[in-house]
């Protein structure tokens, strides 16, 4: 919480101000019985009409301020509570940005997304009632038992006795809630997964008719989130009636006491009337008080989890690294420098058994790297070693004779261009999403539409035409040639396309192979592919198999000395044919 309240500084001054108003309206409210058992037992046996026409006016006055002032002070708690909450929800969207796969994937994304939404409302709401009821409550608790002690100690003492009870029924209760409510939002997470995978899962479920068991799936987590937030609901809905109680028991004491008191001439009515007025704000300001600690309760929880984002750890931090002199003995005898170098990298995503092993290759600039084999072989995760989306765990990976972790990160990813494996088509215009915030033109984005064959569908659409969420309007080979076309829009350094023609036909994927090679032949150009076809002409070729590569040249040379890329020629042209 102590992190949430950082965020509340920039706006102290105009919180200080709201809080004032409020301190003044509050105390206009105390004001209105004490003014009226002033007008019962002083005032009217005078039988000036006069007089009370007056006190009224001054109750009536009092009552506009305290009226106008909260007004004014529940806006300006508003407003503090909008936001700093905007600023919490920005530095956890720009923090959630920057985590590394590895820590997103240990938070997980439905997490991500149940703190960035439902954990900052809950302290949304938190920060808006401490301003609103955190400031009145205390104040016609205490300025409430202040006054009545100056008219009768005898009467507040009774009521005040009340009160130990309370405060031990408040903590016992606040005690087994805050826990409770993590929990809660630990099912709330696992729920928004569910939902996050039964929604884009939709067309499988319904294919595979397992409408009924995705029904079961979800009915079962659904009930653990009722269930866990019933348990919640129900401890700290306890507080209320055992507060009603307590409270109404002393109300009964109060007015029990103050019935003996007035019959033996030790009060008066005007009293009586006043104190029982004073002893409904203090029966308000400590249902307030309870109110306040369920929703500080849910919103504690919440903050830790926001927390817990926020002060995450910077992994894969720009490092100066030492050269150790390895090198993979490959080394061209031109003098050249090689623009990208694997140097004995290995790489576990568990920190178990390596998942790639003792990859060794150079790539000079403009050449082209075709990557090869079967699922699960590695291919894509030596993609996202060089991109550096995870750090090695053995050997270092060079980009111009620099060890890529002494990289600034943004500077190392503005040279890559790539189209993945399974990328994100966002619900935007086509222009849009190829430009994707750089700022380009449409004559280049026209280019990058043509060199990616995609001028036939554009065209009828439109640049301007609004995409379905993920691309549910675009055929497959449509969405991967618009990803390719944001790829190449860039004019990057290094074309990363990871099995981004696919679902392509084979002369779409010859006329795309022959535009990149003719228009960007001093590009690096890295392809990970299933197509013997699509890598048939690159510089370096490696083939995969479980993690390790088994075997690397060109085509020809694949052909004579692997037999498994052989096969894997063999079957495709058989295909092909």
């Amino acid at each position: 919480m102590r992190r949430i309240m950082y965020y509340v500084k920039p706006y102290m001054g105009g919180m200080l101000i709201g809080l004032v108003i409020k301190v003044l309206a509050t105390l206009c409210e105390l004001f209105l019985p004490r003014a009226l058992a002033y007008i019962v037992d002083e005032v009217i046996p005078r039988r000036s009409v006069g007089q009370v026409l007056a006190w009224g006016g001054v109750m009536l006055l009092a009552s506009l301020l305290a009226w106008r002032g909260n007004i004014v002070a529940n806006r300006r708690a508003s407003k503090v509570a909008r936001d700093a909450t905007e600023s919490i929800r920005l530095d956890l969207f720009t923090k959630i940005s920057y985590l590394s796969s590895r820590q997103a994937e240990g938070f997980t994304m439905p997490s991500l997304i149940s703190r960035a939404t439902t954990d900052t409302y809950n302290i949304h709401q938190m920060l808006g009632m401490m301003q609103r009821l955190g400031v009145r409550a205390p104040i016609m608790l205490l300025g409430g038992v202040i006054i009545t002690l100056t008219m009768d100690p005898v009467l507040t003492l009774t009521l005040v006795a009340m009160m130990p009870f309370i405060a031990v029924m408040i903590w016992q209760v606040t005690k087994r809630g805050v826990p409770m409510y993590r929990k809660v939002q630990e099912a709330a997470d696992r729920f928004v997964r569910q939902v996050r995978e039964a929604v884009t899962g939709i067309r499988v479920i319904k294919a595979l008719s397992r409408t009924e068991y995705e029904k079961k799936k979800f009915a079962a987590i659904n009930e653990e989130v009722v269930v866990k937030d019933q348990k919640a609901g129900m401890v700290m809905s306890l507080m209320n009636p055992l507060m009603n109680l307590l409270l109404n028991l002393g109300l009964v004491l109060v007015i029990l006491i103050g019935a003996w008191r007035v019959n033996e001439g030790l009060s008066s009515p005007g009293t009586i009337i006043a104190f029982l007025s004073y002893v409904t704000l203090i029966l308000n300001a400590i249902l307030f008080l309870s109110r306040m600690f369920m929703i500080y309760s849910k919103a504690s929880a919440s903050a830790a989890r926001v927390t817990e984002i926020l002060d995450a750890p910077e992994d894969l931090t720009r490092q100066e690294t030492a050269e150790d002199g390895r090198s993979c003995g490959n080394s061209r005898q031109d003098g050249n420098l090689p623009q990208i170098v694997f140097d004995h990298v290995s790489f576990s995503y568990s920190g178990g058994s390596p998942d790639v092993w003792e990859i060794c290759f150079e790539l000079e600039k403009g050449e082209t790297l075709g990557i090869i084999g079967g699922t699960g072989a590695g291919k894509s995760t030596l993609i996202q070693l060089m991109m550096r989306f995870y750090d090695v765990t053995e050997g270092r990976i060079l980009l111009e004779g620099k060890d890529i972790r002494s990289w600034d990160k943004q500077e190392l990813r503005k040279k890559f261009g790539a189209a993945f494996q399974n990328d994100v088509i966002f619900e935007d215009s086509i222009a849009e999403n190829i430009s994707f915030g750089r700022n380009l033109s449409r004559e280049e984005i026209l280019e990058a539409v043509h060199l990616a064959q995609a001028d036939t569908f554009v065209q009828e659409k439109g640049l301007d035409a609004k995409l379905a969420i993920k691309g549910a309007d675009l055929s497959g080979g449509q969405k991967q040639r618009l990803l390719i076309a944001r790829a190449l829009a860039g004019k990057p350094d290094i074309l990363v396309l990871d099995d981004s023609s696919s679902a392509l036909d084979y002369r779409t994927d010859a006329r795309l192979r022959q535009a990149i090679a003719g228009h960007f032949s001093e590009t690096t150009k890295i392809i990970v592919a299933q197509r013997v076809s699509s890598i048939l002409n690159a510089d370096l070729i490696l083939v995969m198999d479980g993690g390790r590569v088994i075997a690397k040249g060109r085509h020809e040379e694949l052909l004579k000395n692997c037999e498994i890329y052989r096969e894997i020629s063999r079957s495709q042209m058989e295909v092909s044919e």
